[in-house]
């Protein structure tokens, strides 16, 4: 089972004041139109690549466009034995704050 958060709790906990460690796994054309400002940007098929940049203690939300390619990431993360939860919904229903990469 893939731990999730929805995109409204992430945009409560920032606007809260709390840090969390975001990865946005979109494509770079996407980001371009925009991120939460927070988020490391690692696209999606690089993960495998850049594992030696997460910390295994670290609790990552994971966020694509929808909600499915960052399903698939938090369950490979998880494979691997890093902390991760899937941000349900992805940009598309986060109301929050953003800035083009």
């Amino acid at each position: 089972m893939i731990p999730t958060i929805t995109a409204e709790e992430v945009r409560q906990k920032l606007e809260n004041g709390e840090n969390l460690a975001l990865i946005d796994v979109r494509e770079d054309v996407e980001v371009a139109e925009g991120m939460i400002p927070q988020a490391e940007h690692i696209v999606m098929n690089t993960i495998p690549d850049n594992l030696d940049r997460l910390d295994k203690e670290t609790d990552y939300i994971i966020i694509c466009r929808s909600g499915m390619r960052s399903e698939n990431v938090s369950r490979y993360l998880i494979e691997n034995g890093y902390k991760a939860t899937n941000m349900t919904g992805g940009m598309l229903e986060y109301t929050g704050e953003t800035a083009p990469k």
